[in-house]
């Protein structure tokens, strides 16, 4: 059999011994449907592929340089699978919760910022482990240096606080000049025809306890300015032997008028005698207590790796001398104080008073002592959830035996008491009791202020008020509202280093010859004659409070001061 194709390969042709046969070869046929349909898809197909293969290029520009790289950008989005951003960000977590609790190697070199990172990793070859070891390593150094930073910060602000400003001190000396030779400085407060309203229950009586001059005319004079009725207001001034004179002479050469203001000396109580008040000479004389609060307050905090900025700063102000002085423990004594006082309203001396406080006394306290704002039921983690817990060692058997650690607690800083309730109480006594158990236990029942006793003393004595009447934590308090802060009658400022008393300016020099003599001189100025014109704008004075637009601090003006208070973002 033979085979033979002709030339134009159209035929073929097949022989054999017998037998012929040709066969015709034609070419395929296309059908003009067929052809419509595929132009038709293609009309759709190859729009979107120019566009997507333009989007890819554009997006990967800078990375990808070769066919064969946007290949592998554009593969998977025409498989229809997204990017794998996801999966990576996966990986990376898995990594760093691996090295979580891993030590980082005291002799690994890590990067001192970010671009030095960048360029290690470039030109070096890290495993993913590596990177996340060199990673945790510079968020540690880095949360280390920020915590001794705020720590020394902190330390520094304690120190500031802790000692006397020499405005303040050279005022106050000026103050006490004044009234061994100014007669207009000691005259009576209040004058001898006003003497009977201060026991008229008719009146609205404030008590004051205070070695701070300038910071008892801040309260007074807000409370005063804010009142509907000032004319019905009687301030009842309590300060120490060393502070009485400067603080009658700033009282009686400014008088805010029409208040009545009484300026007394903790010595002038007769009923503040060694038998009455016995336990405050024990705690005076403790050397574990002289020790806790006037010996070397950093070594004595505790300061641990665990000590976070914040509890640090709280054990530095716990450590005040203050919480020692018969000032600060004055307030138990108030009803033996003023026997012939029914209802008062007592107020720290770190307070701002914004509105009128009048109707504090048509308050039903229901037959209980003590209306305070309750401090464990504000949205603020530091200030505004304390409980007994807090404040008191559960840890001792004496403690966990009688107190509750879930029990609600309250603040100090103004408060309204029912004295004729009080007296038929023995909220004294209990307090003196704990006292001397917490002497006898060598300060481990609590070690903060007079707060702790006045939770266990005021126990089933307390009523809960309104909390915008009294506004908590400034310098403190980690979301502060600044709307809180225009609607409260009380704004408590509890940082020690802002508060709002006033800051006189004071002159270059430094001795007390020139605070009392003024011969130094500021611009042609004497000291004195500041003196003077600072004292003459605060008897004229104005409030306003005004806030930063980005609510960070807000501004009280008492013309020709100016105080700032920043809202703490810690």
């Amino acid at each position: 059999m033979q085979l033979h194709f002709s030339p134009s390969m159209r035929s073929v042709t097949i022989s054999g011994s017998n037998d012929l046969m040709k066969i015709k070869v034609t070419a395929p046929h296309i059908s003009y449907r067929t052809l419509f349909h595929t132009i038709l898809i293609l009309a759709f197909l190859l729009p979107f592929l120019f566009i997507l293969t333009a989007l890819v290029t554009l997006e990967g520009v800078n990375n990808c340089s070769s066919f064969d790289c946007l290949g592998r950008r554009l593969g998977p989005k025409l498989l229809g699978r997204g990017d794998d951003s996801g999966r990576v960000v996966k990986d990376l977590y898995n990594i760093l919760n691996h090295v979580k609790t891993e030590q980082v190697p005291v002799d690994l070199k890590i990067p001192d910022n970010f671009t030095q990172l960048v360029s290690e990793i470039k030109s070096n070859t890290y495993s993913a482990k590596d990177f996340a070891i060199i990673l945790k390593g510079m968020m540690e150094r880095s949360e280390r240096e920020i915590r001794e930073s705020k720590l020394q910060e902190l330390m520094n602000k304690h120190f500031a606080a802790s000692s006397v400003p020499k405005g303040l001190h050279c005022l106050s000396l000026r103050l006490a000049d004044e009234y061994s030779s100014n007669a207009h400085a000691r005259r009576q407060l209040p004058a001898p025809e006003l003497l009977p309203l201060l026991s008229d229950n008719s009146y609205y009586h404030f008590i004051l306890s205070t070695d701070n001059i300038l910071a008892a005319s801040v309260v007074v004079t807000s409370a005063v300015q804010s009142s509907r009725a000032p004319e019905k207001i009687v301030f009842h001034v309590i300060t120490d032997k060393k502070t009485y004179a400067g603080m009658h002479s700033w009282f009686a050469l400014n008088p805010i008028s029409p208040a009545i203001i009484e300026v007394k000396g903790v010595y002038q109580f007769d009923w503040l005698t060694r038998d009455n008040v016995p336990v405050l000479e024990a705690v005076e004389s403790h050397n574990g207590i002289r020790s806790y609060y006037h010996g070397n307050h950093i070594s004595g905090a505790k300061l641990g790796d665990n000590t976070t900025p914040r509890s640090f700063a709280s054990q530095l102000q716990a450590r005040s001398p203050k919480y020692i002085s018969l000032l600060n423990h004055l307030r138990i004594y108030l009803p033996e104080l003023f026997p012939n006082l029914d209802k008062v309203v007592f107020l720290d001396d770190d307070v701002v008073i914004q509105r009128d406080l009048s109707p504090l006394w048509e308050i039903d306290l229901n037959g209980k002592v003590n209306g305070a704002v309750e401090t464990c039921k504000g949205e603020d983690s530091w200030v505004m959830s304390k409980r007994f817990r807090n404040y008191f060692n559960f840890s001792h058997p004496l403690v966990a035996k009688s107190l509750d650690p879930n029990e609600c607690a309250w603040a100090y800083g103004m408060n309204i008491f029912d004295f004729r309730a009080w007296r038929k109480t023995n909220i004294r006594e209990t307090y003196h009791a704990w006292l001397k158990e917490n002497l006898r236990s060598n300060l481990t029942l609590w070690k903060l202020g007079t707060l702790p006793p006045a939770l266990i003393a005021f126990r089933g004595h307390v009523q809960p008020i309104e909390p915008s009447w009294h506004m908590l934590g400034l310098g403190y308090q980690k979301n502060t509202s600044i709307e809180n802060v225009k609607k409260a009658a009380v704004i408590h400022y509890n940082d020690a280093i802002n508060q709002p008393e006033l800051q006189h300016s004071s002159s270059d020099g430094s001795s007390a010859d020139q605070c009392i003599t003024g011969t130094s001189t500021l611009g042609g100025v004497t000291e004195r004659e500041k003196y003077e014109e600072s004292s003459a704008h605060l008897a004229i004075y104005s409030q306003r409070l005004s806030i930063s637009p980005q609510h960070r601090y807000f501004v009280l003006h008492f013309p020709p001061f100016v105080f700032i208070f920043f809202l703490s973002s810690d």
